[in-house]
Parts: structure tokens; sequence; C-alpha cells
């Protein structure tokens, strides 16, 4: 299954005045370079934790629908489903009605649960599903977890202290073992 992003988050996870004071950098002139480096330690934890973390929405292609009537939707957390459409060889698009749709919001990946058989078919034999997700913690910095929160703090720091090595000490290019330990219980594991 594919995953493209739609619509990225509207902000970071982390402000720069936030990351500003926790790197305790008063001036002005490196705002770029911690911008630059909060949206970096925002995609690491997205890519480490399998995790959205500020509002989003993704489309999730697929062949063919499961046997099992069962999908699991990664990123998590799930907020919504969006839209549901079977792409034909022609690349007509028909829409699904999400009624037959069950979602399981609550595990880490959610479930999308269906009927097998009462779906329709693409005769498309690569990328006929399409499956348009909302997913995220909120809108809002406050609405990630803290520890989460934390772990990109901590990167952002790591990676400006250390902006201009380039491997002339192993301790340098590994990423300090507390971020490892704060996205541990966010952890989605792979399928």
């Amino acid at each position: 299954m594919s995953s493209i992003l739609l619509a990225g988050p509207a902000v970071e996870p982390i402000a720069l005045a936030e990351a500003k004071v926790f790197l305790r950098v008063e001036h002005s002139a490196d705002d770029d370079v911690i911008a630059a480096l909060i949206a970096g330690a925002r995609v690491h934890v997205e890519a480490q934790t399998r995790r959205a973390l500020i509002a989003q929405s993704w489309r999730l292609t697929r062949d063919a629908w499961p046997v099992d009537g069962r999908l699991p939707l990664l990123p998590a957390p799930l907020r919504e489903l969006l839209a549901a459409r079977v792409i034909m060889r022609d690349s007509t698009a028909q829409n699904i009605n999400l009624n037959f749709f069950t979602l399981d919001k609550a595990g880490a990946p959610a479930l999308l649960a269906f009927c097998p058989g009462t779906l329709p078919l693409s005769d498309r034999p690569l990328a006929g599903i399409e499956i348009d997700i909302a997913v995220g913690y909120g809108a809002a910095p406050a609405d990630v977890p803290q520890p989460l929160r934390q772990a990109i703090r901590l990167l952002v720091a790591h990676w400006y202290e250390n902006r201009g090595v380039t491997a002339i000490a192993h301790e340098v290019n590994v990423l300090p073992l507390t971020v490892n330990a704060l996205l541990a219980p966010y952890r989605v594991l792979a399928l």
C-alpha cells in the first residue's frame, strides 16, 4: 500500500520561539536553521513512530480489497475517514459510500472493516483503490503528547549543537538515548 501526503500540518508541534528558549538562543541569525531543524525533527519522530503529530490528510492506495475485510490504516492516530473510491482502468473514479465501512480508531494502526464481496472492484491491476484519511493528534501543538514534543526539542538541540560536525566522533552521530526512550511507547509496530 502506498501513502501520499495530501495536506501537511499547518503548524509544527514546537514553535520557533519555544525552541529558541530551549536552546537558549537569543538572536535571530539562526531562525531559519532552527525552523528547518524543527521540521526535520517532526518528520523524524513521525517516521520512527508511524504517527502523524499535527492534523494532516493522506491518501492510501491499494491494488485490491483484502479478502478478510480488514484494512489497517496508517499513519496513526486516525481522526476520520474522508473518502473511499475505486479507480477504473480508464481512470474514472467510483466513490464508495462510507457507510459500508466500520472504523476501529482505538488501535494503532486503526482498522477499516467491511463485508467482503460488498464493495465494487477495480479492473485496474495497480492502485485501483484510494482511501483518504485525516490523521494526527489535533491542529494545535498542545494536542501532541508531551513526550513526543520533548523528543523533538531534544533532537533539535542535538542537531543544532552538532550541525557542523561530520563523523568526527561516533558519539556525535548517535541520537540521544532519551529520544529513543521517549518514542518507544508511541512506536507502531510493522504489520
